[in-house]
């Protein structure tokens, strides 16, 4: 008769270890990151005075549709991303489903580099057996829930061959997504002297998986994940395990998203919460502890909840979406705020006055213009004071036209 091991809870363990860890406030790591931020050196929505400073090293708060930056310190400070990383390997997991590449029923083998990892007392993982596969369901609620790095290795393998070859996908990602600040060493976040993020890159980050992969956050919000296996003996085993992120214990509107932690750097979270008026992504890096990120987090969120909100204003209403172009293969061409958001996000009880002001470049358009080009900039105005502006942009390339073409615009545009 089979017999059922139940290791309720294993992850909370490893937590245990951290905090208690977390508790002996003496080492210099630590007394630097309980430091708050300077307030003269916070950057607030609307250039208003900074509410509060946080005990990180550094941060960043983001409304997601709008994508206005509400609070910034030291936000391209560079530092290990540790198991943020894991956001990137789940990135690109999303988009192989989204490719049909795989189905979450596809099983994954896991290698003799994956079991090791689940040897290892020191990191988080998802206690892998060498020789099963396991689903991709199972693997990506392993990977964002128990932080699993040998989730993170099976997954890399299969998707990219080789850790060494996902991990130049991870990287060719970041450049895609805009992430200049940062660089990926392997798919699970272990420190190594050539990898770094910044609290900027991982909002970023954060925002594209919420925008372009909805159902990520089925996975970022689990607060607990089972998982039942077989092990060495022949036994049935069930692993328990807890988000690490306990934020999502203390707050129903937070659904994500990642947590990390290196001795070097601190303890990290990038969190995401929702209402119907204001979506979120924050980013604090550098905290003393597992309770003081959520501490701080949490501080970040509430603010946020309680100050903005977000709305929709047609800025097709207040400029034309096409510019003159001379000497192209086109004469006009298609404009639109970077992003093509037409979201906002204005102090509560401003909404009714918000004011949107375009304003283009002197000079004309002269092709050869790549797509993308700045052309001018869109400038939101709340109650007469300007809260932020975005670049007004060309959304296709425009060629050189015919010689003919050319010669008769360039007369045009001396008359």
């Amino acid at each position: 008769m089979r017999k059922s091991i139940v290791f309720a809870l294993v992850s909370m363990m490893f937590v245990s270890a951290i905090a208690v860890a977390a508790r002996h406030g003496h080492s210099r790591r630590q007394a630097e990151s309980e430091a708050l931020m300077p307030l003269n050196e916070i950057r607030v929505y609307g250039n208003r005075p900074a509410p509060f400073a946080l005990a990180a090293k550094s941060a960043e708060l983001m409304a997601v549709h709008s994508g206005a930056i509400l609070y910034a310190y030291n936000e391209h400070l560079k530092m290990q991303p540790a198991s943020l990383a894991k956001m990137m390997t789940f990135y690109l997991a999303l988009e192989a489903l989204r490719q049909k590449r795989i189905t979450l029923e596809t099983e994954m083998p896991v290698s003799e580099n994956a079991w090791r990892l689940s040897l290892n007392d020191s990191v988080s993982r998802m206690f892998l057996q060498v020789g099963h596969k396991v689903p991709v369901r199972d693997l990506l609620y392993g990977l964002m829930v128990s932080s699993g790095n040998d989730a993170a290795v099976v997954l890399s393998e299969y998707l990219g061959g080789s850790q060494e070859a996902f991990t130049q996908q991870m990287n060719e990602k970041a450049q895609a997504l805009g992430l200049t600040e940062t660089h990926f060493t392997n798919p699970d976040g272990l420190p190594t002297p050539d990898e770094y993020t910044t609290a900027a890159d991982m909002v970023k980050l954060g925002r594209a998986l919420l925008e372009t992969f909805p159902e990520s956050i089925q996975y970022t919000s689990a607060k607990d994940f089972t998982f039942t296996t077989v092990g060495t003996n022949g036994r049935t085993v069930t692993i328990s395990q807890r988000n690490f992120n306990t934020l999502l214990f203390y707050d129903s509107r937070v659904n994500g998203i990642k947590t990390g932690h290196v001795e070097e750097a601190g303890y990290h979270l990038v969190a995401s919460a929702h209402t119907d008026n204001l979506d979120l992504i924050s980013a604090v890096f550098g905290t003393s502890s597992m309770e003081q990120r959520r501490v701080e987090t949490d501080k970040l969120l509430e603010w946020a909840f309680q100050t903005f909100t977000t709305v929709k204003s047609d800025w097709r209403k207040v400029m034309p979406d096409k510019m003159r172009v001379y000497q192209g293969d086109i004469d006009e061409v298609p404009i639109a705020p970077e992003g093509g958001s037409s979201y906002f996000t204005v102090d509560q009880g401003m909404e009714r006055k918000l004011k949107l002001v375009p304003e283009f470049t002197d000079k004309p358009l002269v092709a050869p213009l790549p797509k993308g080009a700045i052309v001018g900039q869109l400038t939101v105005i709340i109650a007469g004071k300007t809260a932020s502006s975005v670049p007004l942009v060309t959304q296709v390339a425009v060629n050189q036209g015919s010689w003919l073409h050319r010669k008769i615009d360039s007369i045009r545009m001396r008359l």
